[in-house]
């Protein structure tokens, strides 16, 4: 009888160790959603407001975000296209805007544990029910903070220019097995 009641003590305890895990990690993976969800309203907002003419334009796809072709130079908006950290596989759902994205969010249809205490940015995700509901959407004239970086079209055939390295001065080192000592 006591080994038994060990065995369920122990199982018990394994399981509360499992329902923490899982916890920390949809913990983790919201800090990620919130932090990649930044990242693409930047990105969307440096887009719009990088636009090359008078008329500005959102992105058509995520694509433009990476590779931003309306310019003699290629420019990037983001570093590179993330996954939902809280859908995994699955896609970013789109917020449109006459065919244009204007931010993106989750399709997860899970409760988030943070409901209180978010940044100012994120406020309005207090109140939602589940991830789907934290929509990462730029509004123009809001702040952007992701910086416009250009990208050389191609590398330029001669490759790039190497200095070459000075080879060190070595003083030259007396011998002292074969010199007599003075």
């Amino acid at each position: 009888m006591g080994l038994l009641a060990v065995i369920a003590i122990a199982g018990i305890g394994m399981a509360g160790v499992g329902i923490v895990w899982h916890q920390d990690s949809q913990r983790e993976r919201e800090k990620e959603l919130l932090f990649i969800g930044q990242a693409y309203r930047n990105a969307i907002g440096s887009y719009y407001e990088n636009s090359p003419s008078n008329t500005k334009q959102f992105p058509q796809n995520l694509q433009d975000l990476i590779l931003d072709t309306r310019f003699p130079v290629v420019k990037r908006h983001i570093r590179q296209l993330y996954t939902d950290p809280i859908a995994r596989n699955k896609e970013w759902k789109l917020v449109l805007q006459q065919g244009q994205i204007t931010g993106v969010y989750s399709s997860s249809k899970l409760k988030p544990i943070k409901k209180a205490g978010l940044p100012p940015e994120f406020e309005a995700f207090d109140e939602a029910e589940s991830y789907e509901k934290w929509r990462f959407v730029y509004t123009p004239g809001s702040s952007v903070v992701a910086p416009l970086v250009s990208v050389p079209a191609a590398i330029p055939e001669s490759g790039p220019v190497v200095e070459p390295i000075a080879e060190p001065v070595i003083p030259p080192v007396a011998n002292f097995l074969t010199e007599p000592a003075t």
